[in-house]
């Protein structure tokens, strides 16, 4: 149906019918060649064969048949795509409408956004995608996220995105709602629905307050101080697993408490799955022995529940 469409608009005005139905037999014919998928010799419970692809596929008797088979098929869509506005159908002929030609300009502007994905992730998983772009600059992975976005619906794209979201992997949690912001409104109901997820939560209500017109660098101030010291954790996380020991130092100081023993009790009570691997790594990273120290027994705590 997308080839129908786009032929009904190449030809800017009514097209017959018939001629559409040839269309139609043409690509099945394709299809079922390259499939390998034509039937022959089946009557009386005959094993099947396969006809060999050829110039002899046109002089099949068949053929014909198989035509006036699609005849229905060709009539119910032509009169679905009626019934919503994209064409008009009268005397034998199908014409597109002002919004059916629309239709197909949105279509050929996704393929082409989907062509321009310079790292190639168009096929792959969410999961694929994203661990593809944590190395590409900002601007390259959201062109990227854009051509993967382009190449699915939007419902089950934003779905892949959030199931990759609530992995272990922190950092393609941040990815996941990085890419989500690409989506924008159509993906507001799937993201209201997991602010109660507790390893989605902080950063769907920063998705959320951005996307009601917060300013990005305000959004954290609708996170309570346990949720802010979470996210901490999560990012953490990320880059203790991806990093370099430097950022993970350079993120002890954008916590929000004022001392790092203030940090550490808070850390301890918020209760993240991955406290004792973050506070073992920022000990392993920080020049300062005493603060080394001071964080390696907290870790210790944690680990013993204490």
């Amino acid at each position: 149906m997308p080839q129908v469409l786009s032929f009904l608009q190449l030809s800017a005005g009514p097209v017959p019918v018939d001629q559409l139905l040839d269309l139609l037999r043409q690509r099945v014919t394709e299809l079922r060649t390259e499939r390998c998928e034509v039937p022959y010799g089946t009557e009386d419970g005959d094993t099947p064969s396969l006809r060999p692809a050829g110039p002899s596929a046109d002089a099949d008797p068949a053929e014909p048949a198989r035509a006036a088979e699609l005849a229905p098929l060709l009539d119910w869509a032509l009169h679905a795509l009626a019934s919503v506005g994209a064409l008009t159908c009268g005397d034998g002929h199908a014409t597109l409408t002002p919004l059916g030609s629309w239709a197909v300009w949105v279509k050929l502007e996704q393929i082409c956004v989907a062509a321009q994905s310079p790292a190639g992730n168009i096929e792959v998983a969410a999961e694929v995608m994203l661990r593809g772009c944590a190395q590409l600059r900002p601007n390259a992975a959201r062109a990227e996220y854009r051509a993967w976005l382009a190449a699915r619906p939007v419902g089950s794209a934003v779905g892949d995105l959030l199931t990759a979201a609530r992995g272990e992997d922190a950092l393609l949690r941040g990815l996941a709602f990085e890419a989500l912001r690409v989506v924008g409104a159509p993906a507001e109901p799937d993201v209201r629905a997991v602010v109660e997820e507790p390893a989605l939560r902080p950063y769907a209500l920063l998705w959320l307050a951005e996307h009601d017109g917060v300013d990005p660098e305000d959004a954290h101030e609708v996170l309570t101080r346990e949720e802010a010291t979470w996210l901490w954790v999560d990012t953490a996380a990320a880059v203790a697993d991806h990093g370099e020991a430097p950022m993970l130092v350079r993120h002890l100081e954008s916590a929000l408490q004022p001392t790092v023993p203030a940090l550490l009790a808070e850390v301890r009570s918020v209760g993240h799955p991955r406290t004792v691997q973050v506070l073992v790594a920022l000990a392993a990273a920080h020049p300062d022995p005493a603060l080394a120290k001071a964080v390696r027994r907290a870790a210790f705590q944690v680990h013993t529940g204490g």
